[in-house]
């Protein structure tokens, strides 16, 4: 399956209830399992952005629903980047004209 990483800063919503985050999260990785993808880390982070998400779901559609699901919500603002494993990235390279 696709790797994405997901780059995520809290809203004030989001920061206003803290507390409830861990919750949250456990909601989160139910959500993208239902959609047939997979939670492989969380971190929380420090610097530009609040947390790292590395996911995989099944296509670039299904990773799209989940982010915009996920936003809705309005705890955290999220961006999204396709991830390439080395293997992936070797093919790609060895492609090129």
């Amino acid at each position: 399956m696709p790797t994405y990483i997901t780059l995520l800063h809290y809203t004030q919503q989001g920061i206003e209830k803290m507390k409830d985050s861990p919750t949250r999260l456990e909601a989160a990785k139910q959500s993208v399992r239902a959609m047939g993808g997979e939670f492989k880390a969380f971190y929380l982070t420090m610097g530009q952005y609040d947390a790292v998400v590395i996911s995989e779901a099944p296509d670039d559609e299904t990773a799209t629903r989940f982010a915009l699901a996920t936003g809705a919500r309005g705890f955290v603002r999220t961006e999204t980047l396709r991830a390439y494993t080395e293997e992936e990235y070797r093919n790609i390279v060895a492609a090129l004209p």
